[in-house]
């Protein structure tokens, strides 16, 4: 059997009328009644019967009818998927994220992608920070990487998606919690509560560069905690201070913390804390550049709200 003939058969049962059939098939009736014969003797049955007045369908016959629909709906299908894989129209694009202010653009992504590009998956995972992102990207585990990546490497290219700044989250009983601004030296020695330093973790990492920055030889760090939430609970419980970021500011809600906007001299004195997508150069396929270019998209329609 192949897929002419039983095109040919389908037609016939539908319309059980050679001349018919032929019509919707745009052949002429003598090479249809040939094609049955031949799928007749490739099966070894009779499929029709047929005589100067009527055709009817054989028991055979009503047997074929919802295989062979089965079998040309699959071949359908294949030559869909090829053309979508083709054209980018399917496929997996592995995203990874770090932090609350990604969570926006990858539910703005995940919309996007759905009603886009509907034979493209997002496969999503997350990471309480950064850095093991990029190893990930290195190694062809992930596709796409959104977190406040410092020099990728070679091999990676990256973009800023949104820009942030620094902030010192204080107790609202801080001595310096009615201040519009403060400069690091302001706080340098007060105690603090940071993200475990060996994770990678941005905010501490700037934390320590801004203390050597002013000479207090490093910072008094009484507390890490695992996550930024469980950082901000303790600076509310009035155990130390936490260098944070803008956009954590803007969607933490706890009643018993400040957030201060770091003076820009100061944050001048260290690397940028934007968030960023990166990718691995020169390997992007066509998923990944439709990936890619609904963030794009989405950032420029959404800018202004974003900075606000």
């Amino acid at each position: 059997m192949n897929v002419r003939q039983l095109q040919a058969f389908l037609a016939v049962a539908e319309h059980l009328h050679f001349g018919r059939a032929a019509e919707q098939l745009f052949m002429a009736q003598a090479p249809l009644s040939r094609t049955i014969q031949a799928l007749e003797g490739d099966l070894g049955t009779r499929l029709f019967e047929r005589n100067t007045r009527s055709v009817s369908l054989t028991p055979a016959g009503r047997a074929l009818i919802e295989p062979a629909r089965q079998v040309l709906e699959a071949v359908a299908c294949a030559e869909t998927a090829v053309r979508a894989a083709v054209s980018g129209e399917s496929g997996i694009v592995r995203v990874e994220f770090c932090g609350v202010a990604a969570h926006p653009l990858v539910a703005a992504l995940s919309r996007a992608m759905r009603a886009d590009h509907p034979g493209i998956r997002l496969d999503l995972t997350s990471q309480a920070v950064s850095r093991p992102t990029i190893r990930r990207l290195l190694d062809e585990e992930v596709d796409v990487g959104l977190g406040r990546f410092d020099n990728p490497p070679p091999g990676l290219d990256s973009e800023v998606l949104i820009a942030d700044s620094l902030v010192v989250a204080v107790p609202r009983t801080h001595r310096l919690a009615g201040s519009q601004v403060v400069g690091f030296q302001d706080v340098a020695s007060e105690p603090f509560v940071s993200l475990p330093y060996a994770t990678g973790s941005v905010t501490t990492d700037r934390l320590w560069r801004l203390g050597y920055a002013h000479g207090a030889g490093g910072v008094n760090n009484v507390q890490f905690a695992p996550d930024t939430f469980s950082c901000l609970a303790l600076v509310g419980a009035e155990v130390g201070c936490h260098l944070a970021l803008r956009s954590v500011a803007r969607t933490t809600t706890n009643p018993n913390v400040v957030f201060l906007p770091l003076a820009q001299r100061e944050c001048e004195l260290v690397p940028d804390v934007h968030l960023r997508v990166a990718w691995r150069s020169g390997a992007t396929t066509l998923p990944v550049e439709a990936a890619l270019g609904h963030l794009r998209r989405h950032l420029r329609q959404n800018r202004p709200a974003v900075a606000a």
